[in-house]
């Protein structure tokens, strides 16, 4: 057995079912994110493989986890804390008796997304892809982290979204280690209706090529051509890079959200893949919207008084219209900012419950978007709770919508 250093401690249970929640806005989500249940691997890979494929095992201590190539990688609580007292909301490692069964059996899910008043939800990887594949694209066999990104994606699609087409937009991974062969996966899975792509945000950090290197282009023309919505997660590149090392966690995971957000937006605006691709589509996955505005000051004097922005690769539009013409933005709440969302574009926000995180509005998602949003015009209400996201993703509305 594996020592993982963590002590098992005592858990209290799961919570009771929260009464379902009263429906007053139609309410997709376009970041949730499930975890990974320990069969879903099974019987999906070629035999010389199969032997090979991530497994959840038992550390001395007694927690499930993750192994894949001779590596761990558990499941931090903090990433499954929906319907669970606030006393076990922990970095220790969890088992899956310890999460809610809607982390990783879609019907729970959907019941759980009932209980909310959640229409639709894009749901993201969990800790054994790295959020984005690149626990694959490092595997010592190549051929072994293809088959294993090639399987996870067809679990994806068959037992977590082909059950309830109507209820959950389907988003993939692709082969990181070589973009010609990522291209044909994100071809793959458009040709079956995947309607989004989840990237390393910042690829660089990871040891990858940046996004400025070409490296990513031929995933890129592959997103643009089968209109695969570009998803960039918040921490899929991992932490602020250059913090201190004795920073918290509170400073360095959770804090600097929107910064990480703003940094990698501004890069792959300036990367220019949007100006070579006009139909390209990307979201910047909960990183909230309170930096939106403010980038757009910044782009727009650069174009006008400060000279900065003489090398911009669009002659036709300027950095900012760009922004608002390629990319989404989007937020859980950001009350203080909601006011920026003219200057945004109403068009260019979408709504989260970001299910089953800390920062999860779950199961009370319905009342949050009444406190922030029920004083907004009806028809920005209904644009940012679920119209934009249905046109952005292309999935299918219920007959009738509210309000």
């Amino acid at each position: 057995m594996v020592k993982l250093g963590f002590n098992r401690s005592e858990t209290h249970g799961l919570l009771p079912d929260p009464d379902p929640r009263e429906v007053k806005y139609t309410f997709i989500s376009v970041d949730d994110h499930l975890v990974e249940p320990g069969d879903m691997f099974e019987g999906r890979l070629e035999r010389k493989y199969q032997a090979l494929a991530p497994k959840v095992v038992l550390s001395e201590e007694g927690h499930e986890f993750w192994e894949f190539d001779g590596k761990p990688h558990f499941q931090v609580g903090l990433n499954a804390v929906a319907g669970r007292p606030r006393e076990d909301w922990k970095v220790e490692p969890v088992r899956f008796e310890d999460v809610r069964p809607g982390c990783y059996q879609i019907d729970a899910r959907i019941r759980d997304m009932d209980i909310g008043g959640i229409w639709a939800s894009m749901c993201f990887p969990s800790q054994v892809t790295g959020f984005c594949g690149s626990i694959y694209a490092n595997a010592s066999d190549p051929g072994l982290g293809l088959a294993v990104t090639r399987a996870w994606n067809d679990w994806l699609f068959e037992e977590w979204y082909s059950p309830y087409p109507d209820r959950i937009i389907p988003l993939g991974i692709t082969w990181l280690a070589d973009p010609k062969l990522g291209a044909q996966e994100v071809r793959r899975n458009a040709e079956r209706g995947f309607r989004s792509l989840t990237l390393p945000e910042r690829p660089h950090l990871l040891g990858l090529p940046s996004i400025f290197s070409g490296y990513w282009d031929p995933i890129i023309e592959a997103c643009a051509e089968t209109e695969t919505v570009l998803s960039l997660h918040i921490g899929s590149s991992g932490g602020v890079p250059g913090g201190p090392r004795d920073a918290p966690m509170l400073l360095l995971g959770a804090t600097l959200f929107g910064q990480q957000s703003l940094t990698s937006c501004a890069e792959w605006l300036w990367s220019g893949y949007a100006v070579r691709h006009p139909e390209l589509k990307i979201a910047m996955s909960e990183g909230g919207i309170g930096w939106v505005a403010m980038l757009i000051d910044r782009l727009d004097n650069m174009v006008d008084r400060s000279g900065y922005g003489r090398d911009w690769a669009d002659p036709e539009l300027r950095p900012s219209e760009v922004l608002r013409r390629n990319f989404w933005f989007c937020t859980l709440d950001d009350p203080s900012t909601l006011a920026t969302r003219h200057a945004i574009g109403v068009e260019n926000i979408l709504l989260e419950s970001d299910y089953p995180h800390g920062d999860s509005t779950w199961p009370d998602t319905q009342a949050v978007v009444e406190q922030f949003y029920g004083d907004f015009p009806v028809d920005e209400i209904r644009m940012m709770t679920h119209q934009n996201a249905a046109g952005l993703y292309r999935h299918p509305l219920p007959e009738v919508c509210v309000p």
